[in-house]
Parts: C-alpha cells; sequence; structure tokens
C-alpha cells in the first residue's frame, strides 16, 4: 500500500510524458521544417498547362546534354505550384536529381550576407554612410588606381571621399574580383592570391584591402569582394563568428536546415556534381566534370566561411530564405527583418550614370541594384517578361532566384553548370511569367 501511494506521488509518470511530448513536438518540428505548402497550379493563378513548357525548356537542356540536371521551383501566394527535378545529380553515376539536392550557390550567398549585417543596422549599431575603416582599421588610407604612368607602373591618388559600407553593400566601392575584368587591379588581385577557400576573413580582408582601389568611391558599378567585407563587419559588430552568426540568426529561425558552409559526410549522397563546357580537346562537344561531390572545393566553405560565395543549400532552403524577404521580413511566425529594412534592401540605389550594371562585357538593361540584389527598374528594357521592383541575384554555377512583390511570385531554379549559363535564366524567367494567367 506505501509502495502504491509512492508510485502514485511519484513524478515518474509526469517526467515520462514531458519527455514523450517533447519527442514529438521534436519530431513535428522536423516534419515541418522539411515539409512546403503545396498547389495545384491554378489555385494560385497560374496555368498547368504554361508551365509544362517550362518543363520542356529544361529538359531540353538536359537532353541536349547542355545541363546534367535542373531543380526549378516556383511560388506563389505563400504556396508552391511547381517543384520538380530534371536530370541526374551526376551523369558519371546516373543519380536522377532530386528536389532535396544540394548545390553551390556561389554569389547567391550574397543576399542572404545582405540580410546579415542588415540585421545588426537595424540594433542601431551602424549607418549605411558610415566608412569602412571605422570598423576595419586596414581600409584607412587606401589609395585609388588613376592609371599607368611611362613605365607601366599603377598610378596611386587620395580616395576622394572614403569608402562607406553603403558602397558595398552596392558594389561601388572599388574593390574588384580579379576574374570578370583585366584591368592592373585585378591582376594585382591574381598576383597576390586574392581568392576564396585560403584563409578566414579576419586574415582575407586586411589582404584585399592592401591593394589599391579600381575607381573612386561611389563613381562605378563594379561586382567584387564587397560582400566579403561586409560579412567581416557582422563578425567585428556582433562579436560572433559569420558562419555561426547565420546560424543562428537565419538558417535556424527560417528552418533552413540544409543550408550551410560546407557538406557534411551524411549528406554527400545529395551533393550535386559541377560541370563546365567541353575541354578544348573534347571530340564529342560533351559537358566536362568541373568537381565532384568527394572532391569539392567548396567543402572547404566549411573551415574558411565567406560572405560572397561558399554556401550550400537547396531549393527549398532558399525558398524559405526568398519567401521571408517577399514577406517584408517575416516567415512561418518568424521575424527575420522589419518591412521597412526589406523595402531599402530591394529598392535600386543606383543613379541612372551607374546603370546599366555589367559582370563581364555585356551590360544588364533595365535593371539597378540594392542593398546586394539585382532590381529591374524598367522591364521593357530588359527585353523580357517581368515587374517593376522585381528583384533577386543568380550564383556562377547557374542558379537564380527572383522576387516579384508585383504579381507576389517567387522562383528559383538550381543547376550546376560553370561559368552561368545567361540564356538558361532569360528563357526560365519568360516561362515562370508567361505561366501567370490571373
Amino acid at each position: 500500500m506505501k509502495g502504491k501511494k509512492i508510485l502514485k506521488g511519484c513524478p515518474h509518470k509526469s517526467i515520462v510524458f514531458l519527455v514523450t511530448l517533447f519527442v514529438a513536438l521534436s519530431l513535428m518540428k522536423i516534419t515541418y521544417s522539411e515539409s512546403l505548402p503545396t498547389v495545384v497550379p491554378e489555385e494560385v493563378g497560374l496555368s498547368s498547362l504554361r508551365l509544362q513548357r517550362l518543363d520542356r525548356a529544361m529538359q531540353g537542356y538536359i537532353d541536349k546534354e547542355q545541363l546534367a540536371g535542373v531543380v526549378a521551383l516556383v511560388a506563389r501566394h505563400e504556396k508552391i505550384a511547381h517543384f520538380k527535378a530534371y536530370g541526374k545529380m551526376s551523369l558519371e553515376t546516373g543519380r536522377p536529381m532530386q528536389n532535396d539536392s544540394l548545390f553551390r550557390l556561389y554569389s547567391m550567398t550574397k543576399p542572404i550576407t545582405s540580410v546579415a549585417l542588415l540585421k545588426l543596422f537595424e540594433k542601431g549599431l551602424f549607418q549605411l554612410n558610415y566608412p569602412v575603416e571605422a570598423y576595419i582599421p586596414a581600409f584607412t588610407g587606401i589609395k585609388v588606381f588613376d592609371g599607368l604612368d611611362a613605365q607601366g607602373e599603377m598610378k596611386l591618388v587620395d580616395q576622394k571621399r572614403k569608402v562607406s559600407i553603403y558602397d558595398m553593400f552596392r558594389h561601388t566601392s572599388g574593390l574588384s574580383y580579379g576574374i570578370f575584368s583585366n584591368t592592373p587591379v585585378d591582376m594585382a588581385y591574381r598576383k597576390d592570391n586574392i581568392s576564396y577557400f585560403t584563409e578566414r576573413l579576419e586574415s582575407f580582408i586586411p589582404r584585399l584591402a592592401k591593394i589599391p582601389l579600381l575607381h573612386q568611391p561611389g563613381t562605378m558599378w563594379h561586382y567584387s569582394y564587397s560582400h566579403d567585407v561586409l560579412a567581416y563587419l557582422v563578425e567585428k559588430l556582433s562579436g560572433v563568428p559569420y558562419d555561426q552568426y547565420l546560424q543562428k540568426e537565419i538558417f535556424e529561425p527560417l528552418g533552413m536546415t540544409d543550408t550551410s558552409f560546407g557538406v557534411e559526410e551524411r549528406k554527400l549522397s545529395r551533393y550535386t556534381t559541377c560541370y563546365g563546357p567541353p575541354g578544348k580537346d573534347s571530340t564529342d562537344g560533351k559537358i566536362r566534370v568541373f568537381e565532384t561531390p568527394d572532391r569539392s572545393l567548396y567543402r572547404a566553405g566549411a573551415q574558411f566561411p565567406a560572405g560572397g560565395v561558399g554556401l550550400v543549400s537547396t531549393a527549398g532552403d532558399y525558398y524559405r530564405f526568398a519567401q521571408m524577404l517577399l514577406n517584408n521580413g517575416k516567415y512561418n511566425g518568424r521575424r527575420i527583418l522589419g518591412k521597412k529594412t526589406v523595402e531599402l534592401l530591394s529598392s535600386n540605389h543606383l543613379p541612372p550614370a551607374l546603370m546599366p550594371i555589367r559582370i563581364g562585357p555585356m551590360p544588364v538593361n533595365g535593371v539597378g541594384f540594392g542593398l546586394g540584389v539585382s532590381v529591374v527598374v524598367d522591364p521593357a528594357a530588359t527585353a523580357n517578361l517581368g515587374s517593376v521592383g522585381q528583384y533577386g541575384w543568380s550564383g556562377y554555377a547557374t542558379t537564380t532566384v527572383l522576387i516579384d512583390p508585383v504579381e507576389d511570385i517567387i522562383s528559383i531554379l538550381m543547376a550546376q553548370f560553370l561559368p552561368a549559363k545567361g540564356a538558361v535564366f532569360d528563357q526560365f524567367k519568360t516561362l515562370v511569367y508567361q505561366s501567370i494567367v490571373q
């Protein structure tokens, strides 16, 4: 009888109940983070028949052996209406592409970096027009390239105004990349081995700041390592390593469980092979392997996280991030940014004199630039379908995201071929927009 009383008054049953409840909630959380709301296209004003054109086009690139595989996602009104995988993750193994396949994001890392630093902006820790040197002393007194002298050496002059954080966000800083142009400054980048996946931000950024600026701050749009400077600012202002900051402040709240620097061993089976053009000695004209999952340089990102490239993700995970932006900073009840901050990020910040933007020789007509994203200012000038204010960005290995507040639509394309196939992006955009019927 005493034993029964002891059992009756014992908290063991409550503990068992709480543990069971915790496990159940954990399982629910895992299931919830992996599931995404889906509908038939017609429920959100899209045409299933017209989306078949997208299917045929993506499959066409695979049938012609121009791409190995593709994942395409189209969502409207916070519901996914089209989410399909085409082709192979690897032509060599024959493994089919899956919706949860992992992709190298390359520059699609940049919008995430912008959001990371803007979270600190919202805390009042800096203003956009503050000089970078106030937080990173290595940028103090950096000189500006001003042509070559009679001996072929770079002539250097002082900055007319200091490089600002704002310049870093919108690529008007004077920094370069060393690969998209062949100026003396770019050659200096290559000579000093300024490149990703070799060192952490605290040593990389000061080395970058030793090379002269390509142009006076604010006078030109030039694609560059600017977002790596922004990532270093995140570390400096938050006191937290960049990868850990992203994990806590963005990935975990949004349920982006497959987004990270590097790839865990347990996920290698979902990591895609990356391809490139046929080699010079190719006789069959087929695409060639650029990088296999087991020998991917991208896996070094776990050791050397960066702000401009380096993240690996899935189409579903990136959709969560994009939907947060389209929702004015909130997704699934978790607020990442305020409404006005998203408006600032997605507005064009370039004056007409600095447009059109260009990466390489070709201009991107009708497009300006926000705080880490391109912004359509004139759809007619783009010679494609779209809306004023549609924004997003692309990655070097043929990945892209389009976010359109006017049509309340998100479209994501993930492939793995470098350099990026601009024609694929253009056709993808056309075929997404032509599917809108309401």
